[in-house]
């Protein structure tokens, strides 16, 4: 299935120069008076080699047909995260190494889909957009309106993001996981 370079997600699973890729981080970048391009940092699921590749945002890219298993998140250990199918209970634990990125979506009893290729779990496709709490950030500012002014606030998964600066600790906000964005409170 040919997706536009513009959809890429992590967790995705691509077919890149015959060979299958874990999509870990992507990038939508418009240089200056230049094209956009689509920064995706791959890894090979068969010799676990990491690289960047560029894509224009017009390629067409294989998208690979996985079986996809709706599962909850549970809890991280560690380098293992379990998650829990919620119709029979099964419970699974990948490796941080296979999720990339999307560790830093994760938060206890999100809904996503792990991805299954000949039997084994290769990846995870995160929902559109998630639900984080600020853990530390600068205080806001009472007086302070939507503006492209923005500060740093770190999540409670670890993730920091640019926010408006009327943001204040222990509020939750809307986070874009294909780009890291804020979005809005939630």
């Amino acid at each position: 299935m040919a997706i536009p370079a513009t959809q890429l997600r992590p967790g995705m699973i691509i077919k890149h120069n015959d060979q299958l890729h874990l999509v870990f981080k992507v990038e939508h970048r418009t240089p200056g008076n230049l094209r956009a391009f689509i920064q995706a940092k791959l890894r090979n699921l068969k010799s676990g080699a990491m690289f960047e590749h560029r894509f224009r945002s017009a390629d067409a890219i294989e998208k690979v047909v996985v079986d996809e298993v709706p599962m909850e998140f549970l809890y991280a250990d560690g380098d293992d995260y379990y998650f829990m199918n919620p119709v029979d209970y099964e419970q699974t634990v990948l490796k941080s190494s296979t999720l990339g990125d999307a560790i830093e979506y994760l938060t206890p009893n999100l809904q996503i889909k792990v991805s299954y290729f000949d039997g084994q779990p290769v990846g995870i496709e995160l929902p559109q957009t998630v639900d984080l709490q600020v853990v530390e950030t600068e205080p806001g500012l009472k007086s302070a309106t939507a503006s492209s002014v923005t500060k740093p606030a770190k999540t409670e998964t670890g993730l920091v993001v640019q926010v408006p600066p009327f943001i204040n600790e222990g509020e939750k906000i809307r986070v874009d996981t294909s780009e890291g964005a804020y979005l809005s409170r939630a």
